[in-house]
């Protein structure tokens, strides 16, 4: 097994990811997450785990003044280089999620945190972190693996064939204790595997509760008509989500 951190895999990331996201981010997980965006002109937004910055480019351009934020010094080069080449007045830290001491406490009006929560280890403090920046009323958007259905180590697709039909199901087990996993990337022709920590649902409501955001909204991303058009067993994506995306308010 090959195992890599992130920040060694910056150069391969940005380049998947370029300008607009990929496939994944392009017609599934960004639709959901600007669904719930809304207006952000005039606003300050926080951008964490920014990876390669195709978001928090899209949040300056709307309006915004944008701090993004991710733990991989690599793919913050690669969004300073961006930066200098189209200058969108956003500021860029390296900065572990858990430990935000260069950002000052109720300064943002909004947190975006896509596809990173099960990432951090210490999401705990990641969370009140978020909580101490927001200001009062201020709000988090975050979307994470979804914990009821992709659970790394522990859950697949198992298709059952019964005569002429064809049954998708999608196969759980460990769902209730939170534990470290493994993902897999097809990276150069190989296979990485990076740790991913799986919580219940029932840990990130409490987590959230504790630091005084008030869940409002939970969303479970669709395949949009793109994605469906791209990948022939996208359809299973909308019967058992894979995603799911936090809306959550700082109480004041």
């Amino acid at each position: 097994m090959t195992t890599r951190s992130w920040p060694e895999m910056a150069d391969w990331y940005d380049e998947k990811q370029g300008e607009t996201g990929d496939l994944w981010h392009r017609t599934l997980l960004d639709p959901a997450l600007f669904a719930r965006v809304g207006e952000v002109a005039g606003r300050d937004v926080l951008d964490l785990a920014c990876g390669n910055g195709h978001n928090t480019r899209r949040l300056a351009r709307m309006g915004a003044h944008v701090v993004g934020v991710d733990a991989s010094e690599g793919v913050i080069a690669h969004c300073r280089e961006r930066e200098e080449r189209e200058p969108l007045g956003i500021t860029y830290y390296v900065s572990d999620a858990a430990r935000l001491d260069m950002l000052a406490g109720a300064s943002f009006d909004l947190v975006v945190c896509q596809m990173a929560l099960m990432d951090i280890p210490d999401a705990e403090s990641a969370i009140r972190e978020v909580a101490r920046v927001l200001r009062p009323s201020g709000r988090l958007l975050a979307m994470i693996l979804h914990p009821c259905f992709e659970i790394p180590e522990a859950s697949g697709w198992v298709e059952e064939h019964m005569g002429p039909t064809t049954t998708i199901w999608r196969k759980v087990s460990r769902y209730s204790e939170p534990f470290i996993g493994w993902l897999h990337w097809r990276v150069d022709g190989g296979v990485v595997f990076m740790p991913s920590y799986h919580r219940p649902l029932s840990w990130y409501v409490r987590a959230f509760n504790a630091a005084r955001l008030a869940i409002t909204a939970f969303d479970e991303p669709r395949p949009t008509e793109e994605f469906l058009a791209v990948r022939p067993d996208g359809s299973r994506f909308a019967d058992v989500p894979l995603m799911c995306l936090f809306e959550a308010w700082k109480l004041g």
